[in-house]
């Protein structure tokens, strides 16, 4: 698990908690954030999906990230609570963890 922390961005703190199984499916690894929405873009970066937000954008542009099942071609697509996104091979579900709730 790892936490995230980048100052002056919406996203507070991102992290990536225990890999969930699924049947037939790549694992699916559940992504905590802290406040929403966040930019699509933006999750595929610090997940490490994409190494710059530059090569994030250039998947969405290519038709290779889905959102809830559905091609998405909007970079800056709000992600929010419950949404799941494939790229990849890998499966995010993403989860909000208010920040009182949050593990220290």
């Amino acid at each position: 698990m790892h936490l995230l922390h980048v100052p002056h961005d919406p996203i507070q703190s991102l992290r990536t908690a225990n890999k969930i199984k699924t049947h037939g499916q790549s694992p699916m690894k559940k992504v905590e954030i802290t406040k929403e929405p966040v930019e699509l873009y933006k999750i595929l970066k610090f997940e490490g999906l994409a190494t710059t937000g530059g090569e994030a954008k250039l998947l969405i542009d290519d038709r290779q990230v889905t959102v809830n099942g559905k091609v998405e071609i909007r970079r800056r697509k709000k992600i929010v609570d419950s949404d799941v996104i494939e790229v990849r091979g890998e499966t995010l579900k993403i989860q909000l963890v208010p920040t009182n709730e949050r593990p220290q």
